[in-house]
């Protein structure tokens, strides 16, 4: 297994902040001219606007200019300018009523057009479904943003006990079976970069997330997937199984949590583990035939 890295900081004083939805922000975003030192092609403007639109939630869908400031880190003069010109465009709506936005009807669109781009979601479908009315609990598909996982499918059971999470759910990458599913499948490298920024976000707690990391990459070497048990919420247990599509469009991963008395460590490693990867394998047949 590759050796992980146990300091918290990179050596090479790389790295950028992190607003609170976990993600490293490009340097200095805040900083104008930046871009012209570190990349004449990168647009500051456009990506302070995204990273606006970045910090709306299914959890946090309501937000007020001084909680945006707060979210991005940006100043509030160039908050309140941000903010002005995507509800012109149609990007945020505003509630005079509450004093806050949410996103407007052209984020979804562009939402959905990128979802209804993802091929494998209407060939997982049915799969998931099955997986997850055998499981009693739900499974889900999702992709990595920055360091979080995002739900891009979502398929539930009919038990009453289910997770309150569907498609656009943002979830820790470090402490969630899916997102160390994602870790497993990325070059050396990569995982590497992450998990230094990982280790930056949350020093006092890094010593237990490197170990159920490395305790998860072991169980992927072994099993083929891996697990999550009580590590993002004491009360949930999950395993997942990463993908790469064949077209090398990006990596995702496969996961099937619930409660714990539903999900024991021994179903998840016994059963459920192995049935999630022949889900996978299944998967990219059907995508292979197309």
């Amino acid at each position: 297994m590759a050796r992980l890295p146990s300091s918290p900081f990179p050596s090479n004083g790389a790295g950028a902040p992190f607003n609170d939805n976990g993600g490293p922000f490009v340097e200095s975003l805040d900083t104008e001219g930046d871009e012209e030192v570190k990349d004449r092609q990168f647009v500051t403007a456009l990506a302070r606007g995204l990273e606006i639109l970045r910090a709306f939630t299914p959890q946090r869908p309501l937000l007020g200019n001084q909680e945006l400031a707060a979210s991005t880190g940006l100043p509030k003069p160039t908050i309140s300018r941000l903010t002005h010109t995507l509800t012109r465009l149609g990007y945020l709506t505003y509630s005079e009523r509450l004093g806050k936005y949410q996103l407007g009807t052209r984020v979804l669109a562009l939402g959905f057009a990128a979802l209804s781009n993802m091929g494998v979601r209407d060939l997982a479908r049915p799969l998931m479904q099955e997986l997850a009315d055998y499981a009693n609990v739900p499974v889900s598909l999702g992709s990595r943003d920055r360091l979080n996982v995002v739900y891009v499918e979502h398929c539930r059971s009919t038990a009453a006990v289910t997770l309150r999470l569907d498609i656009g759910s943002r979830l820790p990458l470090a402490t969630t079976a899916m997102g160390r599913a994602l870790l497993a499948a990325l070059p050396e490298g990569e995982r590497n970069y992450l998990m230094r920024h990982m280790a930056k976000r949350e020093p006092e707690k890094w010593p237990r997330i490197q170990a159920g990391i490395e305790q998860a990459m072991e169980e992927y070497q072994t099993h083929g997937f891996t697990l999550s048990i009580g590590d993002w919420d004491k009360d949930v247990n999950a395993v997942g199984v990463p993908f790469i599509p064949p077209d090398g469009s990006g990596i995702l991963a496969f996961n099937c949590g619930g409660p714990s008395f539903l999900l024991p460590r021994q179903r998840l490693l016994l059963d459920l583990g192995p049935r999630l990867v022949n889900l996978v394998r299944n998967v990219e047949a059907a995508l292979l035939r197309r």
